[in-house]
């Protein structure tokens, strides 16, 4: 053996690499400077020759077998110099492979990125992490890194080395707990995990945290992939975005459609693979949402999960669109053609636990990392699934960079933040004994809180016009509230109270409503606590809750009036608007994620009509701003009718920014009709019906009120009264520009129309309307004018 060779090894170093527990493979292997000269070292086993030589090939050196597997070379002068080498293996089947030497890169992570990883602030820390193609020095190759601070030893395995964990161990980075290495000729497509040593001695395979794709399951690894390819299109999108503030989001419309990709439509019916890709649903679920009029898609279970029945809410890769449908570029292609066609997208996300798989995150080194370590604080006992510790700093940093990589990589709009409840109180869903309270005794998770204030306040910094979304049920107060101002931080939040009193309401038969009418109404008393989005989720047609048709009582026309009627007031009521997939057309069974919907009902006419309600709802939301610019704002809504339980008829009026089309909403919830029927108006003017859900072109009747006029007659909160006829089970609108009593136009803004008006009465407090009455004939002969219905399709925007 080499002298200078002999006296530069380390025995030590050597038998932790023949044992597989070395952790720092650098200051062993590679290219090292000695005095004058040069060490190389590498790790070849069952080699029969290797030799290193230079790029070209011009220079070639025979290394020295120092021990079974260890080749060592000594040069006097620095021969090769950095990474300017490559080693030659002879293996004793007769097979050559050159390859640039691992151990010879340095770090791509540089001190101030694990500094700022422990501070939890390095929110691009997803370009450093996970696998990464790369070219260095010429070299084309990949970069791994993962943060394993309990792990004795970390290698990369996978097709390309064998799967032989002893071939690349990983270098750790001081006391970081960050292994790194570079892997020459591993390319995009290649297959890979992390072999993890932990320190109880224990062999674990585990898939990349920050890997950003995976394979088709019920395969589990993940896949190198290169996130820098795709060329965006949708620039003017971005640019327009970036100029949104919370102000302005909230006086615009957002009509959601909440989608499940893999059963909206499937390719291949009865099989577990029979998806169509991103590529394909883009295209397809583009045209249906523009033509029924929605604003934005809302996708469930986009990051990788391993069980299709967990619906995407169990999540094992954080930073990898599923690749159900196809790759990352695939998804970003979908989501960049709906920004071409003016469609906004929002993700489920679920920073609050995730599942106990063996290749996912828990005890991911051997023990608790991302979780809590104490299972009082790290698991959920009715899901069982880990909680993550929320106030670990690594932690934090995983979670919130995971939040701007999906709005930043994939020009994601807004994010729906799942089980906000069960992150912001440590009892949740726990018995006694099974919890631990906070600091001072309660039962508020402080660090869940801090957290949820940091994303919202680092999205917004970042990516103004980006949002998040809370499904919170709770009365936690300030969800919507800046964190600013010690609110959470959330633009919006899921109003879980109105959808389960509106939900009971309409199933009940039409006899029982009259006693239950503060059901309806109650919604209006906190309306204005939050930025409320309107629900009918996905959680409210599956596990034997029926479909939203199949809730609503009487006999199948019965239903489908019900059910008109229950989507024409959540449309007039404040605040954004979401609906499940396959309730525009009313589904008759409940969701299943393992078939599509029932497309083939659209061939039946009432369930074709009520998809063209629905449509007709969006586009009259779209339309006329006074059914969202002030969703936010009492002045927007007023009652007009509101405590005639008896006849389970509401009237309210809905107010845009100008005092033009404003809106006036009649419901009639019961199967009685009214015709003739007393309505107290807001002003003297005329009244034009521009949508009824008993229409027959929805199925109805065909009741019509075409254009009324407004005589002077107080009737329930309001100084004059129009005459209509009212369907059973219905719901009308109708437009009219507001006029002073001299029936001068005020063109002024709204607001100043309004101030001449007193404050609208909490509908609890208002006054017994008056019953429906027949108008004198001096009254009735202006009271109504018969004209034609006339559907929203055929209102121009403005």
């Amino acid at each position: 053996m080499n002298k200078r060779l002999e006296d530069w090894i380390n025995w030590i170093l050597i038998d932790e690499l023949k044992s597989g527990i070395i952790n720092a493979p650098k200051h062993l292997l590679g290219n090292h400077d000695y005095g004058d000269g040069q060490v190389i070292m590498v790790y070849r086993p069952h080699a029969e020759k290797v030799c290193v030589v230079s790029p070209t090939g011009k220079n070639r050196d025979e290394m020295e077998c120092l021990s079974d597997g260890v080749y060592g070379f000594y040069s006097a002068k620095k021969k090769y110099k950095g990474t300017k080498y490559r080693i030659e293996t002879t293996y004793q089947d007769g097979t050559t492979v050159v390859t640039a030497d691992a151990y010879a890169f340095d770090s791509q992570i540089t001190e101030f990125d694990t500094y700022l990883f422990a501070e939890g602030k390095h929110y691009d820390v997803y370009e450093k992490f996970g696998a990464h193609p790369m070219t260095i020095d010429g070299v084309k190759g990949t970069y791994f890194a993962v943060w394993a601070p309990h792990a004795r030893r970390v290698s990369v395995v996978g097709d390309f080395n064998m799967w032989d964990g002893a071939l690349n161990p990983m270098q750790m980075m001081q006391t970081s707990g960050i292994y790194e290495l570079f892997i020459p000729d591993v390319a995009p497509g290649a297959v890979y995990k992390y072999q993890i040593l932990t320190r109880d001695g224990e062999i674990l395979y585990k898939a990349d945290p920050y890997g950003n794709q995976c394979q088709v399951r019920p395969d589990n690894a993940n896949v190198v992939a290169d996130l820098t390819g795709y060329k965006w299109k949708d620039t003017d999108w971005i640019e327009n975005r970036k100029q949104q503030t919370r102000e302005t989001e909230l006086k615009k419309p957002m009509a959601i459609y909440e989608c499940h990709l893999g059963s909206w439509k499937k390719k291949i019916e009865d099989s577990d693979f029979g998806f169509y890709t991103y590529r394909e649903l883009a295209k397809m679920l583009c045209d249906y949402v523009k033509k029924m009029g929605y604003t934005h898609v809302e996708l469930m279970g986009i990051a990788e999960y391993p069980f299709d029945g967990s619906w995407g809410y169990q999540v094992t890769n954080y930073y990898a669109p599923t690749s159900r449908y196809g790759s990352p570029e695939d998804f970003m292609y979908f989501v960049d053609h709906m920004h071409e066609n003016g469609i906004g997208v929002i993700l489920d996300w679920v920073p609050a636990h995730f599942p106990r798989d063996a290749h996912g995150l828990g005890r991911f080194d051997g023990m608790p990392l991302y979780e809590h370590p104490d299972p009082r604080r790290g698991e959920h006992p009715d899901w069982g699934t880990y909680i993550f510790d929320f106030g670990r700093n690594e932690v934090s940093n995983f979670l919130t960079a995971n939040a701007l990589f999906w709005v930043e990589k994939f020009h994601v709009d807004a994010l729906r933040v799942d089980a906000v409840a069960s992150m912001l109180y440590l009892d949740y869903g726990k018995q006694d004994g099974q919890w631990l309270p906070n600091k001072d005794g309660g039962n508020e998770n402080y660090d869940a809180i801090d957290l949820l204030r940091k994303i919202n306040t680092v999205m917004e910094e970042r990516n103004p016009g980006a949002f998040l979304i809370a499904e919170e049920s709770t009365a936690w107060a300030g969800v919507t509230a800046p964190a600013s101002m010690k609110g959470l931080g959330f633009l919006y939040k899921w109003n879980m109270g109105w959808m389960n009193d509106f939900l009971e309401y309409m199933k009940m038969d039409p006899y029982f409503r009259s006693f239950n009418h503060n059901r309806l109404t109650f919604s209006l008393s906190y309306t204005y606590a939050e930025n409320y989005v309107l629900v009918i989720s996905h959680d409210e047609v599956v596990h034997l809750k029926c479909s939203m048709l199949n809730k609503m009582p009487g006999v199948e026309m019965d239903k489908f009036a019900n059910l008109r009627t229950a989507y024409g007031f959540m449309y007039g009521h404040p605040g954004k608007k979401l609906l499940f997939m396959g309730q525009e057309f009313g589904q008759l069974r409940e969701w299943s994620e393992a078939r599509s919907l029932d497309w083939f009902l659209l061939d039946q006419p009432l369930h074709k009509k009520m998809q063209k309600w629905v449509a007709d709802l969006n586009h009259m939301y779209t339309t006329y701003d006074a059914c969202y610019y002030n969703d936010n704002n009492q002045m927007g809504f007023e009652w007009t009718k509101v405590d005639d339980a008896n006849t389970s008829i509401i009237a309210f009026v809905r107010r845009g920014k100008t005092v033009k089309d404003q809106l006036l909403f009649v419901c009639n919830f019961v199967p009685v009709e009214r015709k003739d029927y007393w309505i107290g108006v807001p002003c003297l003017t005329e009244y034009e019906e521009i949508i009824n859900s008993d229409a027959k072109i929805y199925g109805g009747s065909g009741t019509k009120n075409g254009k009324v006029k407004a005589f002077e007659e107080k009737c329930d909160r309001m100084p004059y009264a129009i005459s209509i006829d009212i369907a059973p089970l219905s719901m009308m609108v109708f437009r009219y520009d507001y006029v002073d009593k001299k029936q001068a136009v005020v063109d002024a803004p709204a607001t100043a129309a309004i101030e001449k008006k007193p404050e609208p009465k909490k509908a609890t407090t208002a006054k017994k309307s008056t019953a429906a009455k027949k108008p004198t004939a001096k009254k009735a002969a202006v009271a109504k004018t018969s004209t034609e219905n006339k559907s929203v399709e055929k209102k121009t925007t403005k």
